[in-house]
């Protein structure tokens, strides 16, 4: 993509993905059983958007910390509910700091600022916040600095803080105890939460120093991850640190023909038990010199998935502009974090189950992108599930085929009737499709050979 991509191409880029799974479960529900939806009248297979995004955007940061791709060497960002331990490390590390007090420092520093954290009797959520915060990968350095360098003004204060948190504590543990409650007082409290957290909500702490929860927002804002002006973040404890409404679109994928499940039986062989067996000591454990070690079932899924995506273009350039950069700066990273969002949509996979099935080592049957001045979702194409069948038997033939002469006729048509599809480009991993393309005519898309050329 050129550098004046903004003003040339077209405000959306579109993806469309073909990729056959065999054996897999890359994503599951809170019973462990694979994801579905009902389409067009029958149930389908489902890998949620939230796994595939996930996928994509630590694919992206590891290679940009890796020095790979067009993002090597810029920031990206680290989601996370670890902000007062990574900040409490850094002070112990590289200004010497007890790390006790580190940690005590810095959860008060980031509590008094308005983040949320856990039930501090509770050792293992203590020092996390209640909820996950996406910031650049130094925010946690950026903030023990500040510390170090004002160290003795936020001493003072973070003793101020503790022990007014304490005082407020006992005070409202005191008027529990010796108050009678009536039914509506007992209601309010469990809504409130009770405890410590409300005591504190209630107690006047003393507020943190300006210049420190300036600091802190600073740290803590998108500034130049480029990570975040993609997939954006919401952050409603801080009402001053600003939200992202991120530039990239993702659809959950789904099976473009009826799901099938498998409940896999595996059986886990106990080595010792196996090594006394072949050397004819299983006599040793006459009663049980038979059997596995742990038995079990796991349900795996089979088939052809499509999957969409979309990046705005004119967003992008927006949210990296508004956290700071200028606009030959927003240029360039877009036009970089571009080619990475498509390089990470056609490589990144969800990494569930990845060593018992190699799911990511899968590759698209096919990817299909184009631009316009809206997105477009070709999930349509699919509403009719693919019947497997052979054609001489009223069926379409493998999915994978069939799903492919769907997904370009579909687009052929639609770019007929919508001028502003343009620059439409296919890319396949597949020998048989790559076939198959040669013998489709009309397609309304150029054929390439790399991610990368997808954009150009």
């Amino acid at each position: 993509m050129t550098s004046n991509a903004s003003s040339t191409n077209s405000q959306f880029l579109s993806l469309h993905l073909l990729e056959t799974l065999v054996a897999v479960l890359p994503v599951r529900d809170e019973n462990g059983a694979p994801k579905s939806i009902v389409y067009g009248g029958t149930e389908r297979h489902m890998i949620t958007s939230q796994a595939r995004r996930r996928a994509e955007r630590v694919h992206t940061r590891n290679r940009a910390n890796a020095g790979l791709g067009a993002l090597a060497g810029r920031r990206t960002g680290v989601r996370t509910r670890e902000w007062a331990l990574i900040t409490a490390r850094a002070l112990a590390s590289e200004y010497g700091w007890d790390m006790d007090e580190a940690v005590r420092t810095a959860r008060a520093v980031l509590e008094a600022t308005g983040l949320k954290f856990g039930d501090p009797a509770k050792k293992t959520v203590a020092n996390l916040t209640k909820v996950l915060l996406f910031a650049p990968s130094d925010a946690g350095t950026r903030i023990a600095a500040h510390i170090d360098e004002q160290a003795e003004t936020i001493r003072a204060w973070t003793e101020e803080y503790l022990a007014a948190q304490i005082e407020a504590a006992a005070a409202a543990a005191k008027r529990k105890k010796g108050a009678r409650k009536s039914p509506a007082s007992e209601e309010q409290s469990a809504s409130e939460g009770g405890g410590t957290e409300s005591a504190a909500a209630d107690a006047k702490l003393p507020a943190l120093p300006g210049a420190t929860r300036a600091a802190v927002l600073t740290a803590l804002a998108p500034r130049d991850a480029v990570d975040i002006a993609l997939y954006g973040r919401f952050l409603a404890e801080i009402a001053d640190s600003p939200n992202v409404d991120g530039a990239v679109q993702s659809s959950h994928a789904f099976t473009v023909h009826e799901a099938e499940q498998v409940d896999d039986f595996y059986a886990a062989a106990d080595d010792a038990k196996l090594d006394r067996k072949s050397n004819a000591l299983d006599f040793l454990e006459a009663a049980d010199d038979a059997g596995a070690g742990m038995t079990g079932y796991q349900s795996l899924i089979t088939g052809t998935f499509y999957r969409h995506a979309v990046l705005d273009r004119v967003k992008l350039r927006r949210n990296l502009q508004a956290a700071g950069m200028s606009a030959q700066e927003a240029e360039e990273a877009s036009a970089a974090a571009e080619t990475e969002f498509v390089t990470a949509f056609v490589d990144a996979f969800p990494e569930a189950k990845k060593n018992s099935t190699a799911s990511t080592g899968s590759l698209p049957a096919l990817v299909l992108a184009f631009e316009g001045e809206r997105p477009y979702n070709y999930a349509a194409a699919f509403q009719a599930p693919i019947d497997e069948n052979p054609v001489d038997k009223d069926g379409e033939g493998p999915a994978g085929p069939a799903a492919v002469k769907r997904l370009l006729k579909h687009h052929a048509f639609v770019s007929r009737r919508r001028p502003d599809i343009k620059a439409s480009h296919v890319l396949t991993y597949d020998p048989q499709i790559d076939e198959l393309l040669n013998t489709l005519e009309d397609t309304g898309a150029r054929v390439v050979t790399s991610a990368e050329e997808l954009t150009a």
